[in-house]
């Protein structure tokens, strides 16, 4: 594929933008089309309710539109978009098929992988699953002292972690009867402390979720996790796999291991009862100490921020029950077909990933916020900032190149109306252009007051795309300041600081209701997005070997921590580092 800025329909889009794009001026675009809302809008109709995309106030014509359809064909978008679907190893660095649609085919055609229909082993897990929920959620599955399961700690880093717990916080509404969820993430051993502070360990379930299960890596993956008989918490971070430093190693053989300064005895029977693993590695998940009838198995086509759709959904299918999974499920496969079969000009997430093609590759902007109006949904922007970035920060092209263009943003964001008290001010008034989403439902799960609270809420959503849209001319400020009363001399100090240039593009993405059917169309979208812009700038989006490089340095790092020796080893600022830990830190006893 020749390059983004070398393919004749990019050169013709930022030709047009290079002669036309200053002259973009929404309040104008609005006012020469009244009809434009129909014209840049799709609503997208369900069973389980609707989803409205408004993308009519951004810098777009109708001409704008047509050029970057035929970029995403010229680009090969819709071939690629067959051969995801189809199985084919379009992970090329890894040799790799990438097969997210695959844990949510709720139609069950077949999908091959190397010749092999992948749909029974998903459907065998998934009945795995199924059973499990509905043994601990009924009580059936006791703790090694006879109580039910009451918490499920989920134990794992990036796709292992953050999936979950956006959808457990967003289906918080459809928790009832099921067991409270946490989630450790972070090596700092603060995290799992604070998260056991007030946990019983008989009523406790933890679910160790590692892909390859690569205790080598300095991740909370390297947990050695027990229960003892007389209720410690054996778990031990620690780095390359090791247990803490035990003061009797001689009786580790013996089941026995050191915690908190309490010896406690591994049994596998206690053990069986509180932990299961979700992994791709069966051996060693045996090796570590839970049995395999505990482990729910995916695959290597699965990748860890497309993972929350498999077994790595566990934490979720408990805390809502598998009934609410299954439509989890459901709606990102709803997504799919849309984004499989329905025209590029009719295509949610093929417009929003034009969309920011546009204004990443013509406009120069770096960022993207995400901002949802539903507090349910506060961990989203968290969410997509794996989603995105580590698929599509990448600077290498399929051919070996450095693109000579700019490719992922930056993806942030808060939930509103919080994010008007943070940040906003440099949405409308700051020097950077900063594309954003609004997420928001027309119903709320929590209709208080009659609705009033969720009324006002939905009146800051409208009043701030109208705003970034519109702004504040000069003579609107200056009418305000007089109206107001200020005398001429301060309505001249004031007014420069009183207008608004507007012209901020804004999708606005409304649903009906914030249901586990909506909430996987939602997810499942903006997976797409980052699918076609991927294809578009011709990066894998796939793969994810800049995360590599820090964890391989640590690995040599963590044994010049050791010691009072000065290091000398590395650059002037890492020595100084180094040296300056060995001289702080607390003595080890």
């Amino acid at each position: 594929m020749a390059a983004l800025t070398r393919d004749p329909q990019f050169q013709k889009l930022q030709q047009w933008y290079r002669e036309h794009g200053s002259d973009l001026n929404l309040r104008t675009l609005f006012e020469a089309n009244k009809n434009r809302f129909s014209h840049f809008s799709l609503t997208l109709n369900t069973n389980h309710g609707h989803i409205l995309v408004d993308y009519s106030k951004n810098l777009v014509t109708e001409e704008v539109m047509k050029m970057l359809v035929d970029l995403a064909k010229s680009r090969g978008v819709e071939v690629a978009r067959e051969r995801m679907f189809n199985g084919e190893k379009i992970n090329y660095t890894e040799d790799r098929a990438v097969l997210h649609v695959a844990l949510r085919n709720q139609s069950n055609t077949p999908i091959l992988v190397d010749g092999k229909d992948v749909m029974p082993e998903v459907n065998r897990v998934l009945e795995k699953m199924k059973t499990f929920c509905q043994r601990v959620r009924s009580g059936e599955w006791k703790g090694y002292t006879g109580k039910a399961i009451t918490d499920v700690i989920n134990i794992g880093i990036g796709g292992s972690d953050l999936g979950p717990l956006m959808v457990t916080e967003a289906l918080k509404p459809y928790s009832s009867d099921g067991p409270r969820v946490w989630f450790v993430s972070n090596i700092d051993g603060t995290h799992i402390a604070k998260t056991l502070a007030n946990l019983s360990p008989d009523s406790s379930l933890f679910i160790i979720a590692s892909k390859v299960w690569a205790l080598t890596r300095p991740d909370p993956q390297t947990v050695h996790v027990g229960v003892g008989r007389d209720g410690c918490f054996a778990i031990a971070l620690g780095i390359r796999g090791k247990r803490q430093e035990d003061p009797y190693p001689w009786m580790a053989p013996l089941g026995w291991v050191w915690c908190n300064m309490t010896l406690c005895l591994l049994q596998p029977s206690t053990v069986a009862k509180h932990f299961v693993a979700l992994s791709t590695n069966t051996n060693k998940v045996k090796e570590f100490g839970i049995d395999p009838a505990n482990m729910f198995e995916f695959w290597d086509w699965v990748g860890g921020r497309y993972s929350l759709w498999s077994a790595i959904g566990l934490s979720i299918a408990l805390h809502v029950g598998f009934d609410n999974f299954q439509q989890l499920l459901s709606g990102a496969h709803w997504m799919d077909q849309h984004f499989r079969k329905t025209p590029l000009e009719k295509n949610a997430p093929v417009l929003l990933a034009l969309l920011g093609i546009w204004y990443i590759n013509c406009f120069g902007c770096e960022t993207h916020a995400m901002l949802p109006y539903d507090q349910y949904l506060h961990r989203f922007a968290a969410y997509f900032q794996q989603g995105d970035m580590e698929s599509n920060g990448k600077y290498i092209t399929k051919s070996g190149v450095r693109v000579d263009h700019q490719t992922g943003p930056i993806v942030w964001g808060e939930p509103g109306t919080n994010g008007q008290h943070a940040f906003y001010q440099l949405i409308h008034q700051g020097t950077k252009m900063i594309p954003c989403d609004f997420l928001v439902p027309v119903q709320s799960q929590h209709p208080i007051r009659k609705g009033l609270h969720h009324k006002i809420l939905l009146s800051n959503f409208l009043a701030q795309t109208e705003a970034l849209m519109k702004g504040k001319s000069t003579d609107e400020a200056r009418k305000e300041l007089q109206a107001a009363g200020n005398n001429p001399e301060v309505l001249e100090k004031l007014l420069p600081h009183k207008v608004f240039e507007g012209n901020r593009p804004t999708n606005s993405i409304m649903f009906t209701k914030l249901t586990p059917f909506i909430l996987g169309a939602l997810i499942a979208m903006y997976e797409h997005k980052i699918f076609v812009q991927g294809i578009i700038w011709d990066i894998n989006s796939f793969d994810q070997w800049g995360v590599e490089l820090g964890k391989q340095l640590a690995k040599k790092i963590e044994p010049e921590l050791d010691g009072n020796t000065p290091v000398t080893s590395h650059d002037s600022s890492t020595n100084g580092l180094i040296n300056f830990i060995k001289r702080e830190r607390e003595p080890i006893a």
